[in-house]
């Protein structure tokens, strides 16, 4: 048991030095840091929201709304697949969360049925035999058809929006050039948002709490927007409001012309006439060619920018736009031109999102956490060393040395990963230090017990080793479950206190059996005491 082969003598050594070697960097200013050669380590560990403060937010997805668009695309899918078969029909619209229509002639109701279950697809299943299912169900009532979807498509489309939405999210909080923003799922439909370093909440708020779907659609010139709310609105066209600082009605064709999902880049600017902010956007060749066809068929006829349901801006198409660039103008400052822009880069959101929750951490207050965590964690290492040094001299001596390499191991881990740090994380991180010299605790009490019964100093210290092992891997092994348990079903602070207590029950047991070991192993072969005050 005290006997190290070389290579393990040497893999030891190695680890302790890498230990320091890639902690070092946290005690250096990071100005500092940008001078050194690049193969030496860089990384710190990254403080979370309640340490550097920043914004918190918790978002629920509006999933039913995601669900309602796709039903909307079904219904001109049916409207399509009716005219095509030559099926007469009325009444197609949304109903109850069904695509509802009624068939004109009885006789045609089965070839619609079968027509319509074509646009089916397969999606993966929720049942216990795992075989794919159909996405839509079409039942019928006589001459009423209804689709709907069945719960393996209402799963599979909720995770989607929820998938969506959070790689939407993040690249548009990657857009403000903030650093390790925390974005992750909570729950069935929730997504948890905290970004270290913003102090600008409602900035993120706007960014995030706008779908950002863009549309480009004509301006009904039939009527005007106040004749259509006094009479009735022409079939097929839409009453918006205006982004004006005085907001008023549009009438706009319900049919787009191009979507936002054509859009590949948009960049704010500033009008060159004008000298008022802008957004320049630019379409993908496909989204280029339908704008072309779209301004050429409708010259000298107005069109609307539409984004999340209000109208932007309506200019005149005076003539062919057929470069697949356009400019969006409108009552913006620098700010909203920019914040604009990265709405449309980052994409439409499936579904909107709703706040649920929002916190504000100064960077004062974080501060003071940092050093609250700091004082019980050097309290907590003192205590321990004077501790361990009075009850067992030398040994003791020996364990605090093996300490300080364990804190070392912990914060190179965590530095290595680029784990986040936390309040509750620095606790982990001290409880770990009480608990790295329990081992030590366990192994030196059983060597005492060892000299006591009359062994010789070498026969000792091995067989406290050796016997003191198993007690200390069950309670390892029992903590390190605990810890996996809580960052499996907790979230935030919880999971931050699991991966520093779990780094830290591992980083205990290797100080314990291999670094002290190999201290008191190699002062037994240097010294060969007769005996030993332990």
């Amino acid at each position: 048991m005290l006997h190290f082969d070389r290579w393990k003598i040497f893999l030891i050594l190695f680890v302790s030095f890498a230990a320091f070697l890639y902690s070092a960097p946290n005690v250096v200013p990071k100005s500092a840091l940008e001078g050194l050669p690049s193969w030496l380590p860089h990384k710190q560990v990254s403080l979370g929201l309640d340490l550097r403060g920043g914004s918190y937010l918790l978002l629920e997805v509006d999933t039913a709304v995601a669900l309602r668009d796709r039903l909307q695309s079904i219904t001109s899918d049916v409207r399509r697949v009716l005219r095509d078969e030559q099926i007469a029909y009325t009444g197609l619209g949304l109903n109850a969360g069904a695509v509802t229509v009624r068939i004109t002639d009885a006789a045609d109701v089965e070839k619609a049925e079968t027509a319509i279950g074509k646009l089916a697809t397969y999606v993966a299943s929720t049942s216990a035999a795992g075989l794919p299912q159909k996405d839509l169900l079409v039942s019928a009532d006589g001459t009423l058809l209804s689709i709907t979807f069945s719960e393996a498509a209402k799963v599979a489309r909720t995770q989607s929006a929820i998938d969506q939405s959070i790689e939407i999210v993040r690249r548009r909080i990657d857009e403000l050039g903030t650093t390790e923003p925390q974005i992750q799922q909570q729950g069935k439909d929730r997504i948890l948002v905290q970004v270290p370093g913003l102090q600008d909440p409602a900035r993120l708020k706007a960014l995030l709490g706008q779908t950002a779907k863009l549309n480009f659609q004509l301006v009904d010139t039939s009527m005007t927007a106040q004749q259509a709310m006094a009479t009735a609105v022409p079939p097929g066209s839409q009453i918006l409001m205006s982004t004006d600082k005085e907001p008023h009605p549009i009438l706009v064709e319900r049919r787009i012309l191009v979507g936002g999902d054509s859009l590949v880049d948009a960049q704010p600017g500033f009008d060159s006439r004008t000298g008022e902010p802008v957004v320049n956007f630019h379409f993908d060749s496909n989204g280029a060619r339908r704008f072309a066809e779209a301004t050429t068929q409708n010259v000298n006829k107005p069109f609307a920018i539409v984004l999340d349901n209000k109208v932007v801006s309506a200019p005149m198409i005076r003539e062919p736009i057929t470069g697949g660039q356009g400019q969006i103008s409108g009552s913006f400052t620098i700010q909203t031109a920019n914040d604009l822009a990265i709405l449309l880069r980052a994409g439409a959101l499936p579904a909107p999102l709703n706040i649920l929750e929002e916190r504000t951490v100064g960077p004062g207050l974080g501060a003071d956490s940092i050093k609250a965590g700091t004082t019980a964690t050097l309290i907590g290492l003192v205590g321990v060393i004077v501790f361990m040094f009075v009850c067992y001299g030398l040994f003791g001596f020996l364990a605090n040395v093996a300490l300080i390499i364990n804190i070392a191991m912990i914060i190179g881990i965590l530095s290595l990963l680029q784990a986040t740090l936390t309040l509750p994380g620095i606790a982990g991180i001290v409880l770990t230090i009480g608990m790295a010299v329990d081992a030590n605790v366990l192994i030196y009490e059983r060597i005492r017990e060892e000299v006591r019964a009359g062994k010789t100093p070498i026969s000792a210290v091995g067989t406290g080793y050796t016997r003191a092992f198993g007690t200390i891997m069950d309670a390892n092994i029992t903590n390190f479950i605990s810890a996996a348990i809580l960052f499996e079903v907790g979230s935030g602070p919880v999971r931050g206190f699991a991966v520093a207590h779990a780094i830290g029950i591992l980083t205990s047991v290797f100080t314990s059996f291999t670094v002290n070991r190999l201290m008191v192993s190699t002062w037994l072969r240097w010294r060969r005491p007769k005996t030993i005050n332990i």
